[in-house]
């Protein structure tokens, strides 16, 4: 059975629906749609026109993105899927369907910046071949004007690839980091001492940032750092979770809605039970979830006299009893609060978030689980 079966229009918390490309869902981090709005109000007085500066971004933009789709060619190389790219004010971030093991994520984390590299050389040889100047101090590329707009952004890219290269998480050198020392250490240790750098390397920018005085760099580190620590909070799951089953940690005792219900059913379910996903049946099929989002939004958009069967979520995450745990937490990250357990054709209990955050609540205290 497939394990993500996710629907095309869910998507991380914060961002906005973007696009696609060469099938990969792209989407723009709210924080993403801030920065471009203050790099355009805060150079609008700068010695270049407007459409030369909107040229120059759309080149940013696209150069993030080709790295990103550069993870996202290698992963699928190699077998895996890229579920969606989030853009981010500090860069791209790649889903993929699955943990990588370490040959694969040190060949996906290099194709990132060495698309960067790629694209500077190439806008360096234009150049050269159109008999551009290249500026190479630094005063001359400060100031952002026509005549240097094509320069900054060959520069930028290499920015992009050294930035993306420091040996810390979040950062594509960070992951670099942890393949390596997977080889030679488990990766639950690769991970925090690659986390731990990152946390450093974002500690250090704020204090830069605060002294220079460069409220952006602050910015950034902001983001290093709550990726670093997200990271070091993956791993720890996956530790926590490695080898034992989905039906460890299932809630086996739910209550189900049946095709023919109306909204206002599922909302009275919704008063009174603390089950907030809903799987929708017909017979002994499951042909449908219901979450509490959708169902408030439903009530408010159909009334509660809808049917639940027209406006539950067709596409949804299933899951075998047998899986592993440790393999199923990105598809869960990506799929939302819910995925069913299903033997077959038969649901055998559900896979939600609040759960699983209390099944690894109480590994941590050592809990061992019942399989």
């Amino acid at each position: 059975m497939e394990i993500a079966r996710v629907s095309n229009h869910s998507g991380t918390a914060g961002t906005m629906r973007g696009f696609n490309l060469f099938g990969v869902p792209v989407r723009l981090h709210f924080t993403f749609v801030l920065l471009v709005i203050f790099l355009v109000v805060t150079d609008l007085g700068s010695g270049h026109t407007s459409s030369s500066y909107a040229l120059f971004l759309v080149g940013l933009f696209a150069s993030v993105l080709l790295h990103e789709m550069g993870h996202a060619f290698v992963g699928r190389r190699f077998g895996v899927r890229t579920t969606e790219i989030i853009m981010f004010p500090i860069g791209g971030l790649s889903r993929m369907e699955r943990v990588l093991r370490p040959s694969e994520e040190l060949s996906i984390a290099v194709a990132g910046p060495l698309v960067n590299i790629l694209l500077s050389a190439g806008i360096f040889l234009y150049m050269f071949y159109m008999h551009l100047s290249v500026p190479i101090k630094m005063a001359d590329l400060i100031q952002p004007t026509d005549a240097n707009a094509l320069a900054r952004l060959a520069y930028g890219n290499l920015v992009l690839a050294a930035f993306n290269l420091l040996p810390a998480f979040p950062m594509d050198g960070g992951r670099i980091l942890r393949a390596l020392l997977s080889l030679i250490r488990p990766e639950d240790q690769a991970t925090r001492t690659a986390a731990w750098m990152g946390r450093m390397l974002a500690i250090s920018m704020a204090l830069y940032g605060l002294l220079a005085p460069q409220p952006v760099l602050v910015f950034f580190a902001f983001f290093v750092y709550l990726g670093a620590a997200q990271e070091s909070a993956a791993a720890m799951g996956r530790t926590l979770t490695h080898g034992i089953p989905v039906r460890a940690a299932m809630i086996t005792q739910f209550h189900t809605l049946d095709h023919g219900n109306t909204i206002r059913d599922a909302a009275n379910l919704l008063l009174s039970t603390s089950q907030e996903d809903f799987p929708v049946m017909h017979g002994e099929q499951v042909v449908g979830l219901l979450g509490r989002n959708l169902l408030l939004k439903s009530l408010a958009a159909e009334g509660p006299d809808a049917y639940v069967a027209g406006v539950m979520d067709r596409d949804f995450l299933l899951l075998e009893p047998g899986d592993d745990l440790s393999m199923v937490l990105p598809s869960m990250a990506h799929a939302g609060r819910c995925a069913l357990v299903m033997d077959d054709e038969k649901l055998l209990g559900l896979l939600t978030t609040d759960n699983l955050s209390e099944f690894l609540l109480l590994r941590r205290f050592g809990m061992e689980p019942v399989v």
